[in-house]
C-alpha cells in the first residue's frame, strides 16, 4: 500500500497522489503475476469538507455517519481522522510458457482486472480503519492484453501468444475491510539514533473478484519514521491505503527500512478458479499464500519513494516455482 503522509491538522492536510508499480521484470522474470499499476488520490481530512461554509458536502457526512461505528476506539488517543479515497487501477496474470497458443490446462488462466476504487478511512495516531469497494471488469475489457504488448513492444521482449485464451469478461466487484495497528517497541531511539516500530494488520476481502482474510506485521527501522502506517503490497484483487500523520511540507530527507509480511486463507480467486457466471479455464489454487516484502522508503518534503521485493509463496497445484516480483511506490502531498 502507498505510503500517504498527512497533517495533524485538518485545514492543513493536503491533496495526495500516488503511483504504483509492481512487475516480476524487476526480478528477471515473466510469469503468474506479471503487472500491477495503481494510481489513487486521497482527499484531505473530511472535516474540511463538514467545516467549509461555501459548499454543502452532504453525501460526506452521510457516509462519515454510517462508518462511525467502524471507526477506530479513541482510548487515549485525541482525534480521529478521516480521508475519502478514489483510485485507478489494473492487474495481469500469465502463464509461464508465453510462446504457446493453444490452452495449457496444467498452468493459469491468462488474465486481467482493471477497476476503479472508493475508499474511506478512519485513524488516529496509531491505528487505521480502510473500507474500500472495488468496481470494474475482468477479461479482454480489461485492456491487459494490450497494455502488456505496448511495454513489451517498447522494450522489445518478446510477446505473450497465449491471450486469446484469457478469460471472459465478467463484472467484478470487491469490498476491502483493513485495520492497522502500529506500536513503538522501543520508545527511545536506539544508539540515539535509530527508530524502530511494528505495524500489525488483519482483514478480509469479499466479492467475486477475490475472497480472503488475511493478517501480518511489517517491521521498520531507521532514523526517523514517517508517522504513517507502512507501505504494503497491490495484494491480488485490490488493497487499502494508508495516511499517517506526519508533516510532509518540512520533512528533511529520512530513510528507513523494513520487512513486511501478509498471510492470506483465499476461499476464491477469479484469476485461478476462473469465470463465476461462464465455464472458463481454472486450477487448483492453494488456499493459504504468504507474501514477504523487503524494502527501502525515502521520505523528502513533499515525496515519498519505496522500492521493494515481494516473494510470495505457491498459488496453485503444479505450479513451478514460487514467486517474486519488485514494487515501486512514489507518492507526492500538494
Amino acid at each position: 500500500m502507498i505510503i500517504m503522509p498527512v497533517s495533524v491538522f485538518a485545514n492543513d492536510d493536503p491533496w495526495t497522489l500516488n503511483f504504483h508499480l509492481e512487475n516480476d521484470l524487476f526480478a528477471d522474470t515473466d510469469l503468474n503475476y506479471t503487472n500491477g499499476m495503481r494510481v489513487s488520490w486521497v482527499s484531505k481530512d473530511v472535516q474540511y469538507f463538514l467545516d467549509n461554509e461555501q459548499h454543502t458536502y452532504r453525501w460526506i457526512e452521510d457516509i462519515n455517519h454510517l462508518l462511525e461505528p467502524f471507526h477506530p476506539d479513541l482510548e487515549t488517543d485525541a482525534t480521529i481522522h478521516r480521508n475519502m479515497v478514489v483510485s485507478l487501477g489494473q492487474l495481469m496474470f500469465t502463464p509461464e510458457d508465453k510462446f504457446k497458443q493453444t490452452l495449457d490446462k496444467t498452468d493459469r488462466p491468462y488474465a486481467g482486472w482493471l477497476y476503479m476504487g472508493v475508499g474511506y478511512q478512519a485513524r488516529t495516531a496509531n491505528k487505521l480503519h480502510s473500507f474500500e469497494l472495488n468496481i470494474g471488469v475482468v477479461g479482454p475489457a480489461s485492456l491487459a492484453q494490450q497494455a502488456q504488448n505496448l511495454i513489451h513492444d517498447a522494450r522489445g521482449i518478446e510477446r505473450f501468444h497465449g491471450w486469446d485464451n484469457q478469460l471472459d469478461n465478467e463484472l467484478g466487484v470487491q469490498l476491502i475491510f483493513e485495520r492497522k495497528r502500529r506500536f513503538r517497541p522501543v520508545k527511545e531511539k536506539l544508539f540515539n539514533q535509530i527508530d524502530t516500530d511494528l505495524i500489525t494488520h488483519w482483514g478480509a476481502s469479499l466479492g467475486n473478484v477475490a475472497s480472503y482474510v488475511n493478517g501480518g506485521a511489517q517491521w521498520r527501522v531507521g532514523g526517523s519514521l514517517p508517522k504513517d502506517f507502512g507501505m504494503s503490497t497491490l495484494r491480488p484483487g485490490g488493497e487499502g491505503n494508508n495516511p499517517g500523520l506526519g508533516d510532509p511540507v518540512n520533512r528533511s530527507l529520512n530513510i528507513h527500512g523494513f520487512i513486511a509480511t501478509d498471510v492470506r486463507a483465499v476461499a476464491h480467486n477469479i484469476f485461478l478458479d476462473g469465470n463465476t457466471f461462464s465455464d472458463s479455464h481454472s486450477v487448483y489454487k492453494e488456499h493459504f499464500v504468504a507474501d514477504v516484502t523487503v524494502g527501502v522508503s525515502a521520505v523528502y518534503k513533499r515525496w515519498n519513494v519505496s522500492y521493494s521485493q515481494v516473494y510470495r509463496t505457491k498459488e496453485f497445484k503444479g505450479q513451478q516455482s514460487a514467486q517474486k516480483y519488485g514494487a515501486l511506490s512514489v507518492s507526492y502531498s500538494y
